[in-house]
């Protein structure tokens, strides 16, 4: 009994196919402002750490993790600590060095408006909001994908076409089946 063999043009697709989920690995694994996003994420203490390492990892919290969760509170309120020389040893835990910011009474009243217009579009000031709409900018997925990743996957569908479009020929020629 004869083992089949995969097509030799496979060889250099999967040698560089390699080669780029190397590149797609992250730089370094100790990055302080991930380290400090993973220290919130946690609950840990986020204190230690220069003020400049706390404004690193704001620009590179996600905005899921801005949204959802109060780490974008606590590392603000640590990055204040650190540069009023202060030491912060506070976690995940909400309990903040600072009061919590309230809002204007102006923001007060566009709060309630929103919350008894219903679904007709409510002005905050920067413009009007309509509930429902997702704009092009925010739905764009491909785009916030970082660009190793987006090599890899156009690498992908290359290798794809090409592997496909070798058999097709050879079907269409009168090769028969593998």
């Amino acid at each position: 009994m004869r083992i089949p063999r995969p097509p030799r043009r496979l060889a250099p697709c999967a040698g560089v196919l390699l080669a780029l989920m190397a590149t797609a690995a992250p730089a370094t694994a100790d990055d302080t402002g991930h380290k400090i996003i993973r220290l919130c994420a946690e609950g840990k203490p986020l204190g230690g750490f220069p003020p400049s390492a706390y404004a690193k990892a704001l620009k590179e919290i996600s905005p899921t993790t801005e949204e959802y969760s109060e780490c974008g509170q606590l590392i603000r309120q640590a990055q204040a600590a650190a540069a009023g020389g202060q030491h912060s040893s506070e976690g995940g835990s909400g309990t903040g060095l600072s009061a919590p910011v309230q809002a204007t009474p102006a923001e007060q009243q566009s709060i309630a408006d929103a919350a008894h217009s219903g679904s007709a579009p409510v002005d905050l000031g920067d413009g009007a909001v309509h509930p429902g709409v997702v704009h092009a900018d925010v739905a764009s997925a491909i785009s916030t994908l970082p660009t190793p990743v987006l090599v890899l996957l156009a690498f992908l569908l290359a290798c794809l076409l090409a592997v496909g479009g070798g058999f097709a020929r050879k079907r269409i020629r009168g090769g028969g089946a593998d």
